[in-house]
């Protein structure tokens, strides 16, 4: 009998160690994609002087080119997830975005580096509705959030590698005259800059493969105990009676990620006219900070959810936005207005920590309340309006505020200021009012197996 148990624990040991390495299989994807859809925020300046653009259209190409088809096609992408061989679905959507971004090194307008950041964003939409599902298929709901976590470090990875390893980049090729690539002709040295974080693309997509597609689990079945295939209308009879969940789930989210991609989007910019430093000096800080508070926020945020899971609560994964947005909402606003860059970096430590916290809890909580053939597409719903909403009033706030209420270029932290304060507190409103139906939802889809309705 001992040697029975043993034998089962080593299995079960072995199946988590398992699924411990997709994980960071797909992390290293999602590292990958905030590289790609990161490095434009550390190119404004050249970008601005070659394209003849404003910081109004840097907002868009930041945020409305990518998030414009990243949103729109994650829905239909997010219902392929739930019928479709998700790994396969990843690895074909990390070489659609690595085209892209290869791609925009030969844009020769506004319009065409638009297009270009439009595909990069198609690509990058595949990839964390099918991972989600994935995921939630090797792990227990109380280590979920930890998972999850893990798989969403590679926000703050990708973004501070593309800060550390893109400033470096662009500090060295900014000494250059410009580049002569083959095939290519001659290259400023941002369009360079853009082919180099392309290429790896073909490398992740080969590594995705070594990933098995997992058993489908907690599957909605019908009267005979079948696993149900769901057309689009009884899709939506699952969403409906979920649909104050996820609206407030999404809708929170939309002014949690406003922080985010705000901040990511402009705090290089702020150091580099503000403080005077290189895209370098303003990469390497940040991208330390980023690194390192962010990551160690997931993690933290990841067993504070579990934590609370294992407790009973049933809202657990959500709760953890509450010291969230508190401390992001009083901490960077202090940090983009501090009179000196000490006291801006000192401050962005804490304040990068609190925001990290809730970012892959919230993702936790929307699979607890759906089953399994819905994952991929309220995965993509739930990203449609996180980005659609942050992704384009992040970068693009700050920017507004800074070329029409101030008219002063310099005036950026400011502009950041009052919009991460302003959507820390809405942040917090909507989360809170949610709480309640979570609650109900959660008891619905645990209560007893789920059932279909035909």
């Amino acid at each position: 009998m001992r040697d029975a148990n043993g034998g089962g624990s080593r299995q079960k040991e072995s199946r988590i160690g398992y699924a411990w390495y997709v994980v960071f299989v797909l992390m290293a994807c999602y590292t990958l994609s905030f590289v790609d859809r990161q490095i434009l925020s550390l190119l404004v300046g050249p970008i601005k002087r070659d394209l003849q653009v404003s910081d109004t259209r840097i907002g868009l190409l930041q945020g409305l080119a990518f998030s414009l088809f990243y949103t729109f096609m994650g829905l239909p992408l997010g219902r392929m997830a739930d019928t479709h061989n998700r790994r396969n679905f990843i690895g074909v959507a990390v070489l659609i975005w690595s085209f892209f971004t290869a791609s925009c090194s030969a844009a020769k307008s506004f319009w065409s580096l638009f297009l270009a950041r439009i595909g990069v964003g198609v690509g990058e939409a595949g990839l964390s509705p099918a991972a989600y599902s994935l995921i939630t298929d090797y792990f227990p709901k109380d280590r979920l959030g930890l998972a999850l976590s893990v798989y969403s470090m590679g926000l703050f990875i990708g973004s501070s590698l593309a800060l550390l390893v893109g400033g470096a980049t662009v500090d060295a090729l900014s000494h250059l005259p410009p580049v002569t690539a083959p095939l290519l002709g001659t290259m400023a040295s941002w369009r360079l800059t853009f082919l180099i974080v392309g290429a790896p693309g073909l490398l992740f997509a080969l590594l995705v493969y070594t990933v098995r597609e997992p058993v489908r689990q907690a599957l909605l079945r019908n009267r005979e105990g079948r696993p149900s295939k769901l057309n689009l209308r009884e899709t939506f009879a699952q969403v409906r009676p979920r649909w104050q969940s996820v609206a407030g789930i999404s809708l929170g989210m939309i002014f949690q990620s406003t922080i985010t991609y705000g901040f990511q989007a402009w705090a290089p910019t702020f150091f580099i006219r503000v403080h005077g430093w290189t895209a370098g000096q303003a990469g390497r800080t940040l991208g330390t900070i980023i690194l390192i508070s962010g990551c160690l926020g997931m993690y933290v945020g990841g067993r504070l959810g579990d934590y609370w899971q294992k407790r009973g609560m049933s809202e657990a994964q959500l709760m953890v936005v509450v010291p969230s947005a508190i401390g992001a909402g009083i901490l960077f606003p202090l940090a983009m207005t501090a009179h000196s860059a000490e006291w801006t970096r000192i401050l962005l430590f804490p304040a990068v920590f609190f925001q990290a916290l809730p970012v892959a809890t919230v993702v936790a909580a929307i699979q607890l309340i759906v089953p399994n053939q819905l994952r991929g597409q309220m995965s993509a719903l739930f990203l449609f309006c996180l980005n659609l909403g942050g992704l384009s009033l992040g970068p693009l706030m700050p920017a507004i505020l800074s070329d029409y209420l101030f008219k002063n270029e310099k005036m950026i932290g400011l502009s950041l200021a009052i919009t991460i304060g302003a959507a820390a507190i809405l942040t917090l409103a909507v989360f809170v009012a949610t709480f309640r139906p979570y609650r109900t939802h959660y008891r619905m889809m645990h209560s007893a197996e789920p059932v279909a309705t035909h």
